[in-house]
């Protein structure tokens, strides 16, 4: 699909078009670009596969630079870029390491690390957006593997794996295994960047590799929390682990996991029953909705992180009676704690 032409603009607006296509809507950006006498040029056309945004650009020379100023005005949700050099000749810095791209590398940026990326006169990319949460990967991990990704043994399959996606796009958005594709796709990205970023330090490596885990953990029971099966031997049959190195990660993260869940769960409810427009939905569909089988469990379970039953917590949070005060050991009277129940 189509995203901006600039031949459809004016010379005088073209600029301002490319830095409002270019610029990150999470992430800002400072763009320059290569004056010429036959001025800024460029096309964008983008695709969904699965959980990937892929982009597809052709420009003129211009250069991106995201400065730490820039980072610390993030806002929304942060992807990860992961590119191929299709044209031209690219220019990087990224880690503090300057260096040169051509259609054999893939460069990856995430969008909380500041860094420089463009080229000269006319070039050319096909680039995948990961939301980072998906993706799994901590930021330092992203950045350290960013500058040695061909030290890894993966490189090159990641490198066919995504030329191959590329031949067409199109068609791979509508197709019924889109959104499979779009997963094996991250867990490839994510294999090279841990490869890529681990060094010597076995307590490093081993550090980065929980981070990668334990984000990964928490953000596939958030989009399944309302599944009623959700157990933990699912969670780590998904995730390739034993049940036994499923509960180590996440207590080195300090998680209790079933109890994590139920907070997530307990939470999710509170938002449903605190809603004018759930108001006419009965105790025991909010509780199914939010994945708990037993609707007497869900109330005792409520009761003991709130204080209140759920109908009670209904009745005060929508009708104004009083404020219902939260678990003591969080000490907070209006928001219910995510971490009740632990």
């Amino acid at each position: 699909m189509l995203l901006l032409d600039l031949d459809t603009f004016a010379p005088k607006d073209r600029a301002d078009a490319f830095h409002h296509a270019l610029t990150d809507t999470s992430v800002p950006n400072d763009v320059v670009h290569q004056p010429l006498e036959t001025g800024i040029r460029a096309r964008f056309e983008g695709w969904r596969v699965g959980s990937l945004d892929l982009f597809e650009m052709r420009s003129t020379g211009f250069e991106v630079r995201r400065t730490a100023r820039h980072v610390r005005w993030h806002r929304d949700r942060p992807v990860v870029s992961v590119s191929l050099q299709t044209a031209g000749v690219h220019h990087a810095e990224n880690a503090g390491e300057r260096y040169v791209l051509g259609p054999g590398d893939i460069a990856v940026f995430h969008e909380l690390a500041p860094r420089r990326y463009g080229w000269s006169d006319e070039g050319a990319s096909q680039a995948i957006t990961i939301d980072m949460e998906h993706l799994g990967v901590p930021v330092d991990t992203v950045v350290r593997a960013s500058v040695r990704l061909r030290a890894s043994p993966l490189h090159d399959l990641l490198l066919a794996h995504l030329r191959a996606l590329w031949q067409n796009p199109g068609d791979l958005q509508a197709d019924p295994g889109a959104a499979a594709l779009g997963n094996a796709t991250v867990e490839l990205v994510r294999a090279l960047l841990t490869s890529a970023a681990h060094d010597e330090d076995d307590r490093r490596a081993r550090a980065a590799m929980d981070d990668s885990l334990t984000h990964r953990i928490t953000a596939y029971v958030r989009r399944h929390l309302t599944d009623p099966d959700l157990t933990p031997d699912r969670i780590a049959r998904e995730h390739a682990v034993s049940r036994r190195q499923l509960y180590a990660v996440l207590g080195r993260a300090g998680i209790r996991l079933e109890q994590w869940v139920i907070s997530e769960r307990l939470e999710a409810a509170c938002h449903l029953l605190a809603s004018p427009r759930h108001a006419g939905l009965p105790v025991s569909a909010v509780a199914a909705r939010c994945g708990f089988t037993s609707p007497s469990h869900f109330t005792r379970r409520f009761r003991a992180a709130y204080g209140v039953t759920p109908r009670e917590w209904r009745r005060l949070r929508i009708h104004g009676a009083a404020q219902v005060a939260a678990p003591a050991a969080q000490g907070s009277p209006d928001v219910p704690s995510r971490s009740a129940g632990r």
